[in-house]
């Protein structure tokens, strides 16, 4: 047997070469940690190949299921052949190499690690070293068993937690037992020591271009209990098509991860010989701390693998005439509207939303060209971009890059080939074809298209939105619809590199009818995240303070949209929805009195004297994470130096008063400090001896944002 070791100063990865030359996973703990033998009830051997590989004509190997991401035959035959470690920049990196002797078939897993992080990133690359043709049908990127080696009764001691992402509800965490899921003991392992369990199994998957359109490509198994806390915390970094399942395997459980597959995603790829494919990489933590430890460190890695921008340090505020405002009916008469109060507020970016390249309000199949109405805008479009950079405010602009309309010109100039298609007929969603960025004339068009809209307007600002999601892909110059979606999403990405390339100062906005592509797949690439389309701030607030789950703050944009109509405490709630990430401002702004103005004034003087400490700033939810109807919420950002921290409090229902706990303050002096909204009353009082502050709001539907620092 060959052990491999691989570790930085935050984690520590043991893999391990058996008699049968399969490398396996068999620890990836934090640095320091002890590892355990199993201690899993018949002592069985838990741990799985490293990789795990599907191709035409093969099934299972041991394992009696198909329908899981594991047990394939092909990976029990991919032998250890080398291994290497490399260190760059402070990123240490381990590249595996498995083949097999009877495919030829080449398949290097890379782990990597930053300096500091407890974090794992996999991928796996194929290469086909025969002769011949081979058809693959699935590729994992992370495969680990024995998550919960260390527990005698799994099945109780974890529970599993996963988040819905519907539209209009963003990020809303589900906690399961393992029971509830269908894991747990069933007598299968006591009938034969050799068994290898039920082989149940839970997964969550997304099919089409909507990568986050019914559930974030995350999840989380907890240990229960307080004494004795641990963590694994994954995400898969997919804009497309992705698979994740944990399952019973040798009486403990496993995780595998992969991008798009034959089984549920349509997805297959002929290597050539020679030829290579790399799978979409997987993220995995594991800490023995809490939950809220573990997506600190996912939200420090979520920074290392970024795209250094730098709106993403200096948090611009921003406003946006489309939510509960002008909703896609730009005119150069209500825009001037806009303008000359917004820019009295301090706002930096002025955002011109869907319908400034309408000549009427029926753009939705008539978009494509993106060029200004001319009946919009009489004076001339650059004119009114001028009108807002002459205040200070650089503008920008809503696009949707992806789509043409059916109605639109370029639908019938355009080659065919640029469309997708499903057997040879073009495929039509929602009143609109989809480009397919492999074709070099969708980019150079593209490319034309932004750069007018840069250097001929002046736009500094882009919204790239997209309303339509399309399931079944492209088999254009594809081997399979999957593998064309995953070519396109893969080329759209590089095409958003170029754009920032080209024009370094660019802010660009990942926005999909709200948050339907909020991975981190687009998110390494875009400066911020349009976190939900929700119009009604009482619930807004829910889908604010579990966000930063899912999206660093610095990159979370979540709206605020005063009203007339609303009452003080109202406006100041939608207010709070943003400032613990990304302000971002909407409303009807010239509907407001003085007083409602000043409010909006007041919000963003505050925002400005903190935000620079929310690039580095770790996330913690006082009263764990936010459930969709909680009478209360609350969401805290602490500094990196522990000095200060942000608490947004929301009362939406329930009692005047409520205890939140900070737990690590207990025992210390602390002075609080209410920042937002400075006449809102509110009492408060620090419980040091128990770590808790009792904060009572005497009025339903208000928020109040504090600071807390030590005395």
């Amino acid at each position: 047997m060959r052990d491999i070791h691989f570790h930085t100063d935050a984690v520590q990865v043991h893999l391990i070469v058996d008699g049968d030359g399969v490398v396996r996973l068999k620890d990836l703990l934090p640095k320091g940690a002890t590892p355990t033998e199993p201690l899993s009830r018949l002592s069985s051997d838990p741990y799985l190949p490293l990789v795990e590989v599907r191709i035409a004509g093969e099934g299972n190997g041991t394992v009696k299921s198909s329908k899981s991401l594991i047990g394939s035959k092909t990976s029990r035959r991919l032998q250890y052949q080398s291994h290497q470690e490399t260190e760059v920049a402070g990123q240490k990196t381990l590249e595996v190499v498995v083949c097999d002797s009877i495919t030829n078939l080449e398949v290097t897993v890379c782990l990597s690690a930053f300096v500091g992080l407890p974090v794992i990133r996999m991928v796996s690359t194929i290469v086909n070293r025969s002769s011949s043709n081979v058809i693959v049908s699935q590729i994992s990127s992370a495969v680990i068993g024995g998550l919960t080696a260390r527990s005698e009764s799994w099945e109780r001691d974890y529970d599993l937690l996963f988040s819905n992402n519907s539209w209009f509800r963003e990020a809303q965490w589900t906690t399961r037992t393992l029971a509830s899921v269908g894991l747990g003991g069933a007598g299968v392992m006591e009938l034969n020591e050799g068994h290898h369990g039920t082989l149940a199994q839970f997964s969550l998957s997304n099919a089409g271009s909507f990568s986050t359109g019914s559930f974030l490509p995350m999840g989380l198994l907890s240990r229960k209990n307080p004494t004795s806390p641990e963590t694994w915390l994954w995400q898969v970094e997919s804009n497309g098509s992705w698979r994740w399942e944990i399952g019973d395997y040798h009486d403990s459980i496993y995780l595998a991860a992969s991008g798009p597959t034959a089984r549920n995603h349509s997805w297959r790829e002929e290597l050539t010989p020679g030829e290579s494919f790399t799978s979409v990489p997987v993220s995995v933590c594991h800490v023995l701390d809490s939950t809220q430890s573990a997506f600190a460190a996912l939200t420090s890695y979520r920074r290392k693998i970024s795209r250094d921008h730098e709106d993403n340090r200096k948090l611009h505020v921003i406003f946006n005439d489309y939510m509960n405002c002008l909703m896609g009916d730009p005119t150069e008469g209500k825009l001037l509207a806009l303008l000359e109060p917004v820019s009295k507020l301090g706002v930096e970016y002025f955002v011109i939303d869907a319908g400034w390249y309408a000549d009427d309000s029926n753009w939705w199949d008539d978009v494509g060209e993106w060029e200004p109405s001319k009946k919009r805008f009489p004076s001339g479009f650059k004119a009114l971009l001028d009108a807002i950079r002459a205040k200070g405010i650089v503008p920008g602009v809503w696009v949707e890059p992806e789509v043409i309309g059916v109605r639109n010109k370029l639908a019938r100039e355009l080659p065919d080939e640029c469309f997708f298609h499903e057997c040879g007929v073009r495929v039509e969603e929602r009143g609109r074809y989809h480009l397919d960025y492999r074709h070099s004339v969708v980019r150079q068009r593209m490319h034309e298209v932004i750069r007018k809209l840069v250097v001929d307007y002046g736009v500094g600002y882009f919204k790239f939105d997209y309303n339509i999601e399309v399931t079944q892909g492209t088999d254009i110059d594809a081997f399979s619809t999957g593998m064309g979606q995953l070519g396109h999403n893969r080329a759209y990405i590089l095409w958003v590199n170029e754009l920032y390339d080209r024009y370094p100062g660019l802010v660009i906005e990942s926005c999909s009818s709200g948050a339907q592509r909020m991975d981190y797949a687009m998110l390494a690439t875009h400066s911020l995240q349009s976190t939900s389309d929700q119009q009604d701030p009482a619930l807004y607030c829910a889908i604010s303070a579990a966000v930063p789950t899912a999206v660093t703050p610095e990159q979370s944009g979540s709206w605020s949209y005063p009203q007339p109509e609303y009452d003080d405490e109202l406006n100041a709630l939608t207010l709070v929805n943003s400032m613990l990430g990304r302000m971002y401002l909407s409303g009807n702004i010239p509907g407001l009195n003085h007083h409602q103005l000043e409010l909006i004034a007041e919000s963003i003087r505050v925002y400005k004297s903190y935000r620079d400490e929310l690039p580095r700033a770790q996330a913690f939810w006082p009263l764990g994470l936010p459930g969709w109807d909680d009478e209360w919420l609350s969401l805290g950002m602490v500094s990196e130096d522990g000095s200060s921290r942000y608490l947004a409090v929301w009362r939406r229902r329930g009692p005047e008063s409520f205890r939140i706990p900070i737990l690590d303050l207990k025992g210390r002096s602390s002075r609080v400090a209410l920042l937002f909204p400075r006449s809102g009353s509110v009492d408060t009082k620090w419980c040091s001896d128990d770590g808790v502050l009792d904060v009572t709001l005497p009025k339903t539907m208000c928020a109040r944002l504090f600071r807390i620092t030590e005395a």
